[in-house]
């Protein structure tokens, strides 16, 4: 019972969302074509789904998205120790990490495009470009943050820097590195929205344009409601596996 009423505590302002819409557009305050009721969206999104346009849209989708988010925690987690880790490294990106982090790095889209074509490559590479930058602040803090005494400890006791790397500094660092990648996840996934939507390419964004187009109002709140819900399902996963790698933690334990 107690799981229950937190699934009704956490659903209820969708349920009554639902029941807003469903009263607007089947009491005939708003036309089908303004705002479809959600049974013809519904009736939408299931069709998509039974035609194969769906599945394979959203699968494009998803595959750019995660490929970008998975270059930007990569190469932003390495980024964020070796600011934290090396002056140098430091004095180089730091500038860079303060001047591109609150820009909207779509704007770098054309760029992209003018460079690599239009292409997934160029698609993938701004969703990289915008995730990256939420993991390098959260690397560094996480690497900062790392107690100089255990760092001390290990190498007056003979650990090596890479012994250190992986022992002490990564472990102490996946907390606040998550938090990153949860706030980069997204910002991945909207990107690639946006980036498909500008370029008219094949996926959940280039659907919606595409059904915008020809006024095809079920279309787009179709389009409207699977990215709602997949990206639901996509940060859900992500908190899962943030408890799951974190179950040594005092964290994950008291989650």
């Amino acid at each position: 019972m107690a799981r229950l009423t937190l699934v009704v505590e956490a659903c209820g302002s969708l349920v009554a969302v639902l029941i807003v819409w469903a009263s607007l557009t089947h009491g005939g305050a708003l036309s089908e074509f303004l705002l479809p009721a959600p049974d013809a969206v519904l009736a939408r999104i299931a069709a998509d789904w039974q035609s194969g346009d769906l599945p394979t849209s959203l699968s494009t989708t998803l595959e750019n998205a995660l490929i970008g988010f998975g270059m930007a925690g990569a190469v932003g987690t390495l980024i964020g120790i070796l600011m934290a880790r090396v002056k140098l490294v430091h004095w180089f990106f730091d500038p860079l990490v303060s001047l591109g982090f609150p820009m909207p790095k779509i704007a770098f889209l054309p760029v992209f495009l003018l460079w690599l074509g239009p292409t997934d490559t160029a698609r993938i590479t701004i969703v990289a470009v915008s995730a990256i930058f939420p993991v390098i602040v959260a690397a560094q803090a996480g690497a900062d943050g790392v107690e100089k005494t255990l760092i001390w400890s290990a190498i007056s006791l003979g650990a090596s820097r890479r012994a250190v790397l992986w022992e002490i500094v990564l472990p102490a660092i996946v907390p606040t590195l998550f938090t990153g990648l949860q706030i980069a996840l997204p910002v991945a996934l909207v990107t690639t929205i946006v980036a498909e939507m500008l370029t008219g390419a094949d996926g959940i964004g280039g659907a919606m344009l595409g059904a915008m187009r020809f006024a095809d109002s079920p279309g787009v709140f179709a389009g409207i409601v699977v990215i709602a819900l997949t990206g639901l399902v996509v940060i859900r996963a992500m908190e899962a596996l943030r408890g799951y790698l974190l179950r040594w933690h005092p964290e994950g334990q008291s989650s």
